[in-house]
């Protein structure tokens, strides 16, 4: 089955073809860290996070960007709060290191660009200039606004006409031609940091730093947009008004992909409601990984909302997958293959096989994360009835953990538990070394020696478990 991805753009699932075979262009607008990161932030960082994983294990080369807005009028209002517009680096600075803490510790992989907006002002300016030159933008008042009725298309994203776009934009001030033209340069106010161009001293407007760093990075046509809902209008509109006019392309942007909103009781997130949750306070009581897997656990565009009680499901869950993966991988490392395979046995990874297919089939279909949990757990359930019945065989152990290193890779969700095969191999064989010195010492009865190597064995998260005629390690958190 061909891989298809729901498309913003057209509104519809199309097959996903890139550009430049085997290479996926990517580009993901990052956060404006001018305060904690939230749960709604990371509902969208682990979408694409598994959506990029997806794309590399199905063969492609994803090339991920994610841009980092470091300068911007919420970041001057915090710092005039707290540190002083002098010192108002420090605000990007502390957030943005946050935000990247947050995301490592639920596994999110890390873009392999994340430019910021400060260090490509040089870029900006050029990139205005041409759109003046061309007669799309124009100067006012020492700021630059873009003429939208210049740009026939503008609205085919979000579907938003002109006169709709000047009541939702609100910012609506009397040097602009019509009240629907947007910022590409605000001029500078006192006390702000600003930098000088041609037109005066001042700052990018919001939208114009993602139309530059994503097409310096990516080209001026690439595979993959996106982030969450709420950017349809007005932000990734105006990127692609900026973007076809300036570089003369048509789509800029192939395939758009908006994530759907994290409400609580049914309310989108906000401050003025006081609903915000931090994911900091998520972390505090459950592993970060918890909140990964219940971010997936819905398909990326219908909404979710939070609850405490859903997390607790989601915990045990959570603990379920990550204990059935440890029992296989107890069980490989104390039986030995068969020397024969029964049509029984055969028929039992079979249903292996056929599970994963409609997992991966699943995902194919735009990233279904919802229904492939479901092959997931039948997985497990079926595996699990087989340990119960004393029917777990070796092939089927060995089919059942690869799957689940599959999953791994996919979503990031047992890094904690499957280690490098190499790895592994090396620490198994040191671990029977160490049990093996135990029970020396337990037979000469040296128990007080005994004792302390199990000890320190627990101080680093490995239990050892004496059993009448062996004993077995697990690894615990």
């Amino acid at each position: 089955m061909q891989l298809l991805i729901y498309n913003t753009l057209t509104r519809m699932k199309e097959p996903f073809e890139p550009l430049t075979p085997g290479i996926v262009r990517m580009y993901v607008c990052g956060p404006t860290p001018y305060d904690h990161t939230h749960i709604g932030h990371a509902r969208t960082y682990v979408a694409f996070d598994l959506i990029r994983r997806f794309l590399e294990f199905e063969g492609y080369t994803v090339i991920h960007v994610m841009n980092i807005t470091d300068i911007d009028d919420k970041i001057l209002r915090k710092a005039r709060e707290t540190v002083g517009l002098e010192k108002w680096k420090e605000i990007p600075d502390k957030y943005s290191k946050e935000f990247f803490e947050v995301l490592d510790k639920m596994y999110v992989k890390r873009p392999h660009y994340a430019p910021r907006v400060t260090e490509h002002i040089e870029d900006i300016v050029k990139t205005i200039s041409i759109l003046i030159d061309k007669g799309y933008a124009y100067v006012s008042q020492g700021s630059v606004y873009f003429e939208v009725d210049k740009y026939s298309r503008y609205g085919q994203l979000s579907k938003i006409t002109r006169r709709e776009s000047w009541r939702q934009e609100m910012d609506v001030v009397a040097e602009k031609k019509k009240p629907y033209d947007f910022a590409l340069w605000k001029r500078a106010k006192p006390g702000e940091p600003y930098w000088n161009t041609p037109w005066g001293p001042g700052r990018p407007g919001w939208h114009i730093e993602c139309t530059v760093m994503g097409s310096k990075y990516l080209g001026v046509q690439f595979d993959i947009h996106g982030g969450g809902q709420d950017l349809i209008f007005p932000h990734h509109e105006n990127e692609i008004a900026q973007a076809e006019a300036c570089y003369d392309v048509h789509p800029w942007v192939k395939y758009w992909i908006h994530i759907g909103y994290l409400t609580i009781k049914g309310e989108k997130m906000s401050k003025s409601l006081g609903n915000i949750i931090p994911v900091q306070e998520v972390f505090s009581k459950y592993d970060p990984l918890v909140l990964k897997l219940y971010l997936i656990s819905a398909h990326y565009r219908t909404p979710l909302d939070f609850s405490w009680d859903a997390l607790n499901h989601a915990a045990a869950t959570y603990n379920k997958i990550e204990n059935f993966t440890k029992t296989i991988i107890g069980y490989l490392r104390d039986e030995e293959p068969p020397s024969s395979v029964g049509e029984d046995v055969a028929k039992d990874v079979m249903k292996i096989s056929v599970e994963r297919e409609k997992f991966l089939e699943s995902l194919r279909e735009d990233f279904n994360t919802s229904k492939a949990m479901a092959h997931l757990h039948t997985v497990i359930n079926f595996v699990n009835r087989r340990i119960v019945e004393n029917r777990l065989s070796y092939p089927l152990a060995v089919k059942t953990l690869e799957f689940m290193r599959e999953f791994n890779e996919i979503t990031g969700l047992l890094e904690k538990v499957l280690v490098p095969v190499s790895s592994e191999e090396k620490f198994t064989e040191l671990m029977k070394l160490i049990v093996e010195l135990r029970n020396i010492h337990r037979r000469a009865k040296n128990y007080e020696l005994a004792d302390w190597i199990r000890g320190k064995l627990s101080e680093i998260g490995i239990k050892l478990i004496d059993q009448k005629d062996k004993t077995i390690w697990v690894l615990e958190h």
